[in-house]
């Protein structure tokens, strides 16, 4: 899922996970609404977390297997072993006991695909995954995300780099308040489409090789970067 800043990216995440309640329309999962599916993670942007708060990296997995166990059941042994197998998928077993202040924010992430992991989830929502990542903890991510297609796990991921998006997806969809396109990147990623959701801040070249596409976005707070 891609578009420029306040296109909604986030909001629609939060109504599918059922975190948000639309003020119109009906989001089902499977054909039910999302209240109560365990089967959906939210990987919220990493903004929206206390990294203060005093917990593990192997508590916030744990907390994934909270739906399958109950609030006020403890842990099973096997719980337990089923934690420490999904942070050894993430690479992460011996980041087990540190406290999440401590990750960097590649580490951050993976604990949080660990903790979907623990949550036996078949839908997984990634809002901004990639932010605030070096390029090798983002290699490190998409390898990732290609053993979760093998699980035949469903992953939505938000982004606004759109070479990532052509170039590790399937299939792309592009908004700005409103479905502009949806399919693979090379039938959404024209100029007419590119225009509409971006506006101005889009500067489309033609060159032998294909559209050349410059951005010049506005980051939050106002700041323009190229």
């Amino acid at each position: 899922m891609i578009g420029p800043n306040g296109a909604g990216k986030s909001t629609l995440f939060k109504a599918v996970a059922g975190i948000l309640r639309p003020t119109s329309g009906i989001v089902r999962i499977g054909g039910v609404q999302p209240t109560g599916h365990i089967c959906i993670a939210y990987l919220p942007q990493r903004s929206q977390i206390d990294w203060s708060f005093p917990v593990t990296v192997r508590d916030v997995v744990m907390m994934g297997r909270i739906g399958r166990l109950g609030w006020l059941r403890r842990p099973r042994s096997r719980d337990k072993e089923f934690v420490r197998d999904c942070l050894r998928d993430v690479r992460m077993e011996h980041l087990a006991n540190r406290q999440i202040s401590a990750l960097s924010g590649g580490e951050q992430q993976r604990m949080f695909i660990a903790r979907a992991l623990a949550q036996e989830a078949e839908l997984m929502l990634m809002d901004e995954v990639m932010a605030a990542c070096d390029a090798p903890s983002q290699e490190e991510i998409h390898r990732i995300l290609e053993t979760l297609k093998s699980r035949k796990v469903t992953v939505l991921v938000s982004t606004h780099d759109l070479e990532e998006a052509a170039s590790r997806f399937e299939r792309v969809m592009l908004i700005n308040r409103d479905l502009i396109g949806f399919g693979t990147s090379e039938e959404v990623f024209v100029p007419e489409r590119l225009t509409k959701a971006y506006g101005g801040h889009l500067r489309l070249v033609n060159t032998p090789s294909g559209t050349l596409v410059l951005s010049d976005p506005c980051c939050e707070g106002g700041a323009p970067h190229a």
